[in-house]
């Protein structure tokens, strides 16, 4: 059984840290990338943070040069070190496994983990 787990996350002060981890637990066919998500009330999710297996890496916006994200391949886990944390920070973060192979195409989910940044 394919399962994401994820862990971290919790309450800091703008400007503080927090780092989420993304662990993948079973058998798929090829990832091809493992990033974070973040959904607020009434929005829809939104890509913060990805890392492809053929070592590219996205940021959105509004997070480049505060948030990195990295990877350890042979243990199919994602990391995302958070910094210079802000208000607008706040939110559910999402770790998605992207499998791709030309057997199949599927997103695997964590269950989320909630940051919350306060002023």
């Amino acid at each position: 059984q394919v399962e994401v787990v994820e862990s971290g996350g919790g309450s800091v002060k703008s400007g503080g840290s927090l780092t989420l981890s993304c662990r993948l637990s079973g058998r798929i066919w090829s990832i091809d990338a493992m990033g974070w998500f973040r959904q607020v009330p009434g929005k829809q999710r939104e890509l913060v943070a990805d890392a492809t297996s053929g070592g590219s890496f996205y940021y959105a916006d509004s997070v480049k040069g505060r948030f990195t994200i990295s990877r350890a391949s042979n243990e199919n886990t994602a990391t995302l070190q958070m910094n210079n944390l802000k208000p607008e920070d706040t939110g559910v973060y999402y770790c998605r496994v992207a499998e791709r192979s030309w057997i199949r195409s599927h997103d695997h989910w964590g269950q989320g983990t909630q940051v919350a940044v306060s002023s």
